[in-house]
């Protein structure tokens, strides 16, 4: 068996399951290998039965004395209950539907039980808890992988696929004896095997540092290769023009300091003669796309292409409208490619391109097609920078070695996290935001409450204004007790707003029903939209002054500011609403950061103190952080040491040739390379 094997070929997957497993990027082997667990069910801290605390997972050692009932409750549900006791105190454990429990269960057995404990008429209850006899657990590991899932895919399907190959010791080696030795690393077939099966938590904390400590060495050689690949590389000149200044005055509105602080940086860049590599952080509504307008109208007065990179056609459309408003009266030629362009637009597009009657092209991934190719390109700029991975953003530059380099994000990210993530980078904040940005107020609400909230929107619809309506799946999903786009449009369709126009939106759908709806809600068509997070980035609609975000505790705080930014984009005043449908105080002291401030850098700094780096991007922004299983705030200790050897290794071997770094060589060209330039020959 080897790693780049598919996962049809294992016991249990066929046809079906195979598409379900790609669909969550679980293509072969070593993608299963490397689909580690989000978190643990530790069954190896027995606790007695009168210490138990309810609303928690907890394991209890106890003996099954007699069958309390077991009786048909209706045609659907059957229920058995169990007395249980320990030398403590006794118990009651119930299962539904199980016909077969009492005969599986042995009374006056002992038996390990793990489950969520509840209090009802004062009696301490489990509730189809997992359970074990005891002399079986007693030869057994008792820490289980809990993983991330998705429809028709379960824990069990994932453990068994899992326990197929785990053993095989199929991953080669790629950090050298001395660093192993160094710094008493497991290896790393034996780290796979504990992380996804830990023989206890000694074992899983080893595990974990090997696998951390190897994420962030592949991450700062990177970087590092990066960095010193563009430093002090020779870029277009580009000089100042008076007539910036007549456009910046033509504006409606005045620029803040802070934009033209950023401002005067970038054009320092341009002039120097050196690339430009330069990251603008602004918070949501700061402004930032006004500063790319204006750096991209200097290059065009000095003779020079530009393009812009978005992650999505809704925001690249959006940029579309926004430039061409602004600069084609101006004489610049403003033109957009992406996915969905027609091959008879796209190639004349390419032409108009290459041989230079294009000055701003505008696009997604699409730009980074080999066919794409400019006459005299001098600016790229990449928006919403968190969504394309390090590598990407290298690729253009690669491409087109004598342009300036923009990246540009919404998502304000804490000063710990810009100094390791855009290492390569220079950063500029937009600190200050337009006078006209009216505060959004935020309230977190309860399943209580809910209600109230869905009353408030009406009255703003009836006011004339409009709604968004956020869900974090697109549908439902059996294994989580979320709200789903799907199911919560036909619920308030044919309910709560029977008289009121909605519409859907969700990543499925095609480009061309997406453009078709948004053009509607823009001119008013539509009261509310329901809508997954596609709507995060890049919607503008003026109209629109409340956003409500079901099961807001499944998002990071930096996402939820985002997706309340689509609202007080107009002279009304806004709201947001969290539904948070969780009990847990960190989810409250959560929703409590949002409804104290409209600051996106406080915001993200409070994220990161309360989750971790892992999780303050959400997990559609995930790829911003190209990590797996490190936490940089968390494994701040571990990052050091491989940033550290990451810049000892590279100042010995700058090219990685020698031979105790081959493999380490291979490793950083198969993970960061897979669809763009080697960094490495």
């Amino acid at each position: 068996m080897k790693l780049n094997d598919s996962v049809r070929y294992l016991k249990g997957v066929g046809p079906k399951k195979e598409k379900y497993l790609k669909s969550m990027g679980i293509n072969n082997i070593k993608d299963l290998l490397l689909y580690f667990p989000r978190a643990y069910e530790d069954q190896s801290n027995i606790k007695p039965i009168r210490s138990l605390v309810a609303e928690e997972k907890q394991t209890s050692l106890v003996k099954f004395v007699e069958i309390l009932e077991d009786r048909q409750i209706r045609r659907n549900l059957r229920i058995t209950k169990f007395l249980v006791e320990d030398s403590s105190s006794s118990a009651i454990v119930s299962f539904f539907n199980n016909r077969f429990i009492k005969d599986t269960i042995k009374l006056n057995d002992l038996y390990v039980i793990s489950g969520k404990v509840s209090i009802f008429n004062n009696a301490i209850q489990f509730t189809s808890p997992d359970f074990i006899e005891y002399k079986k657990y007693l030869g057994q590991r008792h820490i289980y992988p809990i993983y991330n899932l998705s429809k028709n895919i379960s824990n069990k399907d994932i453990s068994k696929m899992i326990d197929q190959v785990i053993d095989k010791n199929l991953f080669e080696e790629s950090l050298s004896k001395g660093i192993i030795d160094k710094y008493k690393l497991m290896d790393k077939n034996e780290s796979i095997l504990n992380i996804h099966r830990p023989a206890d938590r000694k074992a899983y904390i080893r595990a974990k540092q090997r696998l951390c400590f190897e994420e962030f060495l592949y991450f700062n050689i990177n970087l590092l290769l990066i960095k010193n690949k563009n430093k002090n590389a020779e870029a277009y000149k580009i000089g100042f023009d008076e007539k910036i200044n007549d456009f910046i005055e033509s504006l409606d509105f005045e620029l803040t300091q802070g934009q033209k602080n950023v401002l005067n940086e970038i054009f320092a860049d341009l002039a120097s003669g050196k690339k430009m590599n330069r990251l603008i952080q602004g918070d949501v509504g700061s402004g930032k796309t006004i500063v790319a307008i204006i750096a991209m109208y200097l290059c065009y007065l000095n003779g020079y292409q530009s393009s812009i990179m978005a992650p999505t056609e809704v925001l690249a459309k959006q940029h579309l409208n926004s430039f061409r408003q602004m600069l084609e009266k101006l004489g610049v030629k403003v033109e957009l490619l992406v996915g969905s362009t027609s091959k008879k637009n796209r190639d004349r597009i390419l032409n108009s391109v290459e041989i230079g009657e294009v000055d701003i092209l505008i696009g997604t991934h699409a730009l980074l097609n080999e066919d794409v190719k400019f006459k005299k390109l001098g600016l790229n700029v990449t928006d919403e920078q968190h969504r394309f991975g390090v590598m990407q953003r290298e690729s253009f530059n690669t491409k087109v070695k004598n342009a300036h380099s923009l990246v540009m994000t919404a998502t304000p990210i804490p000063r710990t996290l810009s100094l390791v993530l855009f290492n390569d980078l220079d950063i500029s904040i937009i600190d200050t935001m337009p006078l006209n940005r009216k505060k959004i107020t935020t309230m977190a609400i309860n399943r209580l409450s809910l209600n109230r909230g869905l009353d408030f929107i009406k009255k703003e619809i009836d006011k004339g204004r409009q709604a968004y309506i956020i869900t974090p799946l697109i549908e439902e999903n059996s294994d989580l007790d979320l709200n789903s786009a799907i199911e919560t449009f036909d619920s308030l369709r044919n309910n709560t707003f029977k008289n009121y126009k909605l519409a859907l939106l969700h990543g499925r759908m095609t480009n061309q029903e997406k453009d078709e709806i948004m053009r509607a809600f823009e001119e008013g068509k539509i009261d509310i939209l329901v809508s997954t997070t596609v709507i995060e980035v890049g919607i503008n609609v003026k109209n629109a002054s409340v956003i409500l975000v079901y099961d807001a505790q499944r998002f990071g705080l930096a996402q939820l500011h985002q997706l309340r930014g689509r609202v007080g984009r107009g002279e009304h005043k806004s709201y947001c609403i969290l539904y948070n449908s969780s009990n847990t105080d960190l989810s409250w002291k959560r929703m409590k950061v949002l409804e104290a401030s409209n600051d996106g850098f406080y915001i993200a700094d409070k994220d990161l103190e309360l989750r971790g780096s892992g999780n303050v991007f959400g997990k559609e922004q995930s790829g911003f952080l190209d990590f797996k299983i490190a936490d940089i705030t968390k494994d701040l200790a571990i990052f050091k040491h491989a940033q550290i050897e990451a810049e000892k290794i590279l100042e010995e071997d700058p090219d990685l040739t020698k031979a105790k770094n081959l493999g380490l060589k291979n490793k950083i060209n198969q993970i960061y390379n897979e669809s763009s330039p080697k960094i490495l020959n």
